[in-house]
């Protein structure tokens, strides 16, 4: 990890810069340093549908480079962020020659892979309450709370939770309303707070 680190270039991106784009020619491999971002793709009509996002840590690009094929996603950052980046060539020499990175970065690729299975599953068999519900625990399970012990970390429009639900804005928007309406979260302004998270869960159908 030394010797890519040693190789990496660091850029700073305010919040909307755009990484890179679906589609674009793979040229090398992105780590958050600081910040949060989020990869989408364009379904019908243009409408964007977030498949994930990335904070201070995790990598961008990898599954794209490693298949030898364009960036499979858009990468936007959605707060003032820290990116490094190595090129691809570079992090390739390396992989061939450390057997430990190559291992932990196939299984990386096969988690991402079985959430991205599940979460598509899952999406297509719930309702719009469960949709939302189900977000909000993606979120804080990405995220994680702030010191109050309720409220998301990341703040993020109604379009954005919208888009990773798989709703309208006009949808995602009245859902919000009618789980703040029932006392399982608090919305102020962009900040939501999971007020009643037993019965969040049990909406989304997840477990703690």
């Amino acid at each position: 990890m030394r010797k890519i680190s040693e190789n990496k270039t660091s850029s700073f991106y305010k919040k909307g810069d755009t990484i890179f784009y679906n589609g674009n020619r793979c040229t090398g491999l992105y780590a958050v340093y600081s910040g949060k971002v989020k990869l989408f793709k364009l379904g019908e009509q243009g409408k964007e549908q977030i498949v994930r996002f990335a904070k201070e840590g995790d990598l961008l690009g990898y599954r794209a480079m490693l298949a030898g094929e364009n960036y499979h996603a858009t990468a936007q950052v959605i707060e003032d962020s820290v990116i490094c980046c190595v090129s691809k060539q570079h992090f390739l020499d390396v992989l061939r020659n450390n057997s430990d990175l190559s291992l932990n970065t196939i299984k990386m690729l096969a988690d991402n892979l079985k959430r991205s299975e599940n979460a598509l599953v899952n999406i297509k068999q719930k309702n719009a309450q469960e949709r939302v519900a189900e977000s909000l625990f993606i979120l804080k399970e990405k995220f994680g709370l702030r010191s109050d012990n309720s409220t998301l970390d990341v703040e993020l429009s109604r379009r954005e939770i919208g888009e990773l639900a798989g709703l309208t804005t006009e949808t995602t928007i009245r859902t919000l309303a009618q789980l703040s309406d029932q006392g399982m979260i608090e919305l102020i302004g962009k900040q939501i707070s999971i007020k009643d998270k037993k019965a969040l869960l049990q909406l989304a159908d997840l477990f703690d």
